[in-house]
């Protein structure tokens, strides 16, 4: 990749890691999924740029999945959704199947998609902390996504800050 593309393309990803941090200071959850989704938007292009087609892939479904749970739909919300959408991720690496490492992102993104529609602030910080994040750090460390490893330890930091700012159990409640 030339330098200066590849330049550009990390400049993508990083617009999405200051997206995704503000994301977590979003008290209410409908907020955090829409912010997340505009961060998402940049992460396809980002991954897809670098031809980390499962990553990329994942992320349009992490677009839509922000979508439901950021919408006001009740439908969107509903564990059928879930499943629906974790089925997904899993056609998803069907078809981007590149060995192994296509598993890291399909992982974190059904774990991340479970702990949302718990609908519980406290839950989806706990799986983005202890799965999606640490999945994510190794795939794009593979892949050579600066940006991303940045954005997972930015958001690691941020979901502290927000457990912080908020207090654990404060968090502990359902915005359905």
């Amino acid at each position: 990749m030339v330098l200066d593309k590849f330049i550009f393309v990390q400049i993508i990803g990083f617009c999405g890691t200051i997206l995704f941090f503000f994301s977590f200071q979003c008290r209410n959850n409908k907020n955090l999924f829409r912010t997340q989704l505009f961060s998402y938007v940049l992460y396809t292009i980002h991954l897809i740029l670098l031809g980390a087609y499962t990553g990329g892939i994942s992320y349009i479904i992490n677009v839509f999945r922000s979508f439901c749970l950021g919408s006001n739909w009740k439908f969107a919300h509903k564990k059928a959704m879930c499943v629906f959408i974790c089925f997904m991720q899993c056609v998803a690496l069907r078809f981007t199947w590149n060995g192994w490492i296509s598993m890291l992102p399909v992982i974190a993104n059904i774990a991340a998609t479970i702990g949302g529609y718990t609908h519980n602030a406290q839950k989806i910080r706990l799986v983005n902390m202890l799965i999606n994040s640490p999945l994510w750090i190794i795939y794009n460390v593979i892949v050579g996504s600066w940006a991303g490893i940045l954005d997972e330890i930015v958001s690691e930091a941020s979901m502290l800050i927000s457990i912080m700012r908020y207090g654990w159990a404060n968090l502990d409640k359902s915005d359905e």
